[in-house]
């Protein structure tokens, strides 16, 4: 059904958003839990930040990622002496998408961290556990459920991410044609319009599921929460 161009780009966009995804999951615990165990000042700002991807454009992410990252970028030069390119490249399309879809999994797994009974953690603390026993034996294991969301539309969210991507890492066959980008290219070529049919259907099947198994798993959290 689908041509090599295709499975090029699904494939690719496969390998970016579960790169993405599991490299986002344990900074995403981690921002989550300092969220709702800490408090300092100006706390407010980093909320602030973290939501920030999520109403700017995302060829403002981009660009801002092409300056921060790209080759004569204040991050990117040093990393180009170190020979990581990211910038037009593989690799730059999973930062992009880890910039773009962080938000939504620190979010749910926030959520999670806030819904546990904190009586539990001073419990543990009180017959002996450090605050690493604690995290590792209670919070962690309460919070799965979050975890298993946030990284369901992380992936998600990466495999539809298009405009930091195109902005930051163009637009190159077998290396950063992702499938947005594959569908944008098909609908600029005079008989590209059903491969790009295809892709979008398969696109809005792939988001339709994840947002099904997102209900499924929350559904059941809740049913668990109400026999506690």
């Amino acid at each position: 059904m689908f041509s090599p161009e295709e499975l090029s780009a699904l494939a690719l966009s496969a390998k970016v958003a579960l790169c993405a995804t599991l490299l986002c999951l344990p900074f995403a615990i981690a921002v989550a839990w300092s969220l709702v165990h800490l408090q300092f000042r100006l706390k407010f700002l980093l909320e602030a930040c973290l939501q920030l991807p999520m109403v700017l454009p995302p060829v403002v992410l981009g660009y801002g990622l092409l300056v921060l990252f790209g080759h004569q970028g204040w991050i990117g030069h040093a990393l180009q002496q170190l020979g990581i390119q990211l910038a037009f490249n593989w690799k730059g399309a999973v930062l992009a998408s880890m910039v773009v879809a962080f938000p939504l999994m620190v979010q749910p797994i926030k959520l999670s961290f806030q819904l546990i009974d904190q009586r539990l953690e001073h419990v543990a603390a009180s017959l002996g556990a450090n605050p690493w026993q604690v995290f590792y034996s209670i919070s962690l294991p309460m919070a799965i459920p979050g975890m298993i969301i946030g990284s369901i539309l992380c992936f998600s969210r990466s495999l539809g991410e298009f405009g930091a991507t195109i902005t930051f890492v163009g637009n190159i066959p077998d290396e950063t044609r992702t499938v947005p980008i594959a569908i944008y290219s098909l609908l600029q070529q005079p008989d590209g319009e059903q491969m790009a049919l295809r892709l979008v259907m398969l696109s809005v099947a792939l988001a339709f599921t994840a947002l099904i198994a997102n209900h499924l798993i929350l559904q059941k959290y809740q049913q668990r929460l109400g026999r506690m």
